[in-house]
């Protein structure tokens, strides 16, 4: 199976937290409560974001 990286832009929120964008996936942000939970929660968006493409065999976008 190929391993693909991911960068992660990290954006502190005056309200506390952290919210999580990963730019090359359009749309998958997520927010956790600290950098760790940040971090984990942009894992599980980057999952389900790709399982999604899978489901609707929208592959072309992996391979772009």
């Amino acid at each position: 199976m190929k391993k693909v990286t991911y960068n992660l832009i990290f954006k502190p929120e005056p309200e506390g937290g952290f919210t999580a964008i990963v730019p090359s996936l359009p749309g998958c942000v997520t927010y956790g409560k600290n950098l760790t939970e940040a971090k984990e929660m942009a894992m599980d968006a980057i999952n389900a974001y790709l399982a999604s493409l899978k489901k609707h065999e929208e592959f072309a976008f992996l391979n772009a």
